[in-house]
């Protein structure tokens, strides 16, 4: 299998242009117990970021750190608790009819983590693209959905398609569930796929496999791609921009090679400590992690990674960072890093 990828897709955004998914300021907290309770789970603060045409956006971060959350919210899933989420220059809240809905799940699916539950074993593959094309492209005649059908199978590399779609999914690969997934998101003639954690669940050796794939959507059929994932390596590989999330917040983003290449976030570098490195030289006295993730459940003001962080100053216990502009296009919510000193918290 090659592991050579296309090139990069390029935000087809200027300054005066409206990106293809806005987000703004959008948070989603949950209450927590009886109707008396006052607790209420953050898990998703105040949240910006654009994505644009034929683009990749990666969001990283550990388990709990929200970033399923937030793609929830832009599925409809889950309604922001405060803010506003734009898609093509309108707002979502102005959704509500059955039709509408419609029209706007077509064109921003999910993919979702675990191809095995994906995909109802009692029918062949074809069934759910069948019945997406029947929903979502209804001008299209019988003899049209079944074309369509094995074009998309034969697009995200399930050949030959027209004999893959008459498999039931225990004949399949997990690898290849998930392919039939993006094939799936593909016969609606998606702007923008979510796809959470597509590749967590799968061996490493075949994951570059659905990267490649989700390359090939975006340069080739010009689907813009949300990729959920807490895999800095297929970020960095795949991603054209990267979001960092820790406990509900963005706490840096800008281009994914920048951002790895020099991280000025002490918990991206400590995601990035924690990337196995055999060349890299042993380091016993290294600044390891020391705690544990905050509980974001009726959070106080102040970094919440202040805990984790040795280089954590008072302001850090008494003011919530914001995301602030330290090179072009590379934002970081971090007192220390913003204050102009060098930041090196964690390294490999």
């Amino acid at each position: 299998m090659t592991e050579l990828r296309t090139q990069p897709g390029t935000q087809h955004v200027g300054p005066d242009q409206e990106p293809l998914l806005r987000v703004d300021r959008m948070s989603r907290h949950f209450r927590i117990g009886n109707a008396l309770s006052r607790l209420t789970l953050h898990a998703v603060d105040d949240m910006s970021f654009t994505v644009g045409e034929r683009e990749i956006v990666a969001i990283a971060g550990e388990s709990g750190s929200g970033k399923s959350t937030a793609a929830r919210v832009l599925a409809k899933i889950y309604k922001p608790t405060s803010g506003e989420v734009y898609f093509q220059g309108k707002p979502l809240s102005a959704i509500r009819s059955r039709r509408e809905r419609l029209r706007y799940s077509g064109l921003v699916p999910m993919v979702f983590q675990d191809p095995f539950a994906s995909l109802n074993p009692v029918f062949r593959v074809s069934h759910g693209v069948m019945r997406a094309l029947e929903l979502h492209r209804p001008e299209l005649t019988s003899e049209q959905r079944r074309t369509e059908a094995v074009r998309v199978f034969d697009t995200v590399g399930l050949n030959p398609g027209a004999d893959v779609l008459q498999r039931y999914p225990h004949e399949l690969s997990g690898g290849q569930r998930q392919r039939v997934g993006f094939a799936q998101a593909l016969a609606m003639r998606p702007k923008l796929i979510l796809a959470d954690e597509p590749v967590s669940m799968l061996d490493v050796s075949i994951r570059i496999g659905l990267l490649n794939v989700m390359a090939k959507l975006r340069d080739d059929e010009g689907v813009s791609i949300l990729y959920i994932t807490h895999d800095l390596a297929s970020a960095r590989y795949v991603s054209d921009r990267l979001i960092v999330m820790y406990a509900g917040h963005i706490v840096e983003t800008g281009p994914a090679e920048d951002v790895l290449s020099n991280p000025r976030h002490p918990y991206t570098q400590l995601l990035l400590s924690a990337v196995p490195d055999p060349k890299a030289e042993l380091n016993v006295g290294a600044v390891t992690d020391r705690g544990e993730p905050p509980k974001v459940v009726n959070p106080t003001p102040g970094c919440r990674f202040r805990s984790r962080c040795p280089l954590a100053m008072a302001t850090c216990f008494e003011v919530t960072p914001q995301l602030v502009e330290l090179a072009p296009g590379h934002d970081a919510a971090c007192h220390v890093a913003q204050s102009g000193a060098e930041v090196k918290a964690f390294s490999s």
